[in-house]
C-alpha cells in the first residue's frame, strides 16, 4: 500500500502537486509545468507565494532570510545550497531576499541576517541566526524534525 500523499507547491510555477510520500525520492515532476519538483537547490521565495510553500505544504521548508549586501549571507549561500542537496526531498530550502521582500522580514520579526526559519506542519518549528556550515544546517534541521 502506498504512503499517504502530501501536497506541496512547485518551485517553478507554484502549482500544488500531490505526491505519495514514498515516491518523493523518485524525482517527481510538476503536473502543470512538468519540471522537477526537487532540484537540489534553494529557490527564491516571494511574499505572494510564501504561505503556499511554508504554511500549506506537506514538505517542511527551511527559509534563509538574507540580503545581497550581507557578507555573512553571501558566505553562507554555498553552504545553504549544499544543504539542499542533502536534505531534499525530505525538506525543501528557499531564500528570501530581505530587501526585496520587506513585508516577509517584518512579518517574521527578522532582526539580523542571515536567519533561517524551519517551517513544518504549517508553523514555525525553529529559528537560527548567523552564518553556519552545511553540516550545521543539516544537523539543525534533523534535530528539529521527527
Amino acid at each position: 500500500m502506498a504512503a499517504e500523499p502530501i501536497v506541496f507547491a512547485c518551485p517553478h510555477c507554484g502549482a500544488m502537486n500531490r505526491v505519495a510520500q514514498d515516491r518523493l525520492a523518485e524525482g517527481p515532476n510538476c503536473g502543470r509545468c512538468h519540471q522537477a519538483l526537487f532540484t537540489g537547490k534553494p529557490f527564491a521565495l516571494k511574499t505572494d507565494a510564501f504561505d503556499a510553500y511554508a504554511l500549506r505544504s506537506g514538505v517542511p521548508l527551511v527559509v534563509d532570510f538574507w540580503a545581497t549586501w550581507c557578507g555573512p549571507c553571501l558566505a553562507m549561500a554555498p553552504q545553504f545550497e549544499a544543504a539542499a542537496k542533502q536534505l531534499e526531498p525530505r525538506v525543501r530550502l528557499a531564500k528570501v531576499d530581505s530587501d526585496a521582500e520587506p513585508a516577509l522580514s517584518s512579518r517574521f520579526g527578522i532582526r539580523s541576517i542571515p536567519t533561517m526559519i524551519l517551517f513544518a506542519g504549517g508553523r514555525e518549528v525553529a529559528r537560527q541566526s548567523g552564518a553556519v556550515s552545511t553540516s550545521q544546517i543539516v544537523g539543525w534541521v534533523r534535530a528539529h524534525l521527527p
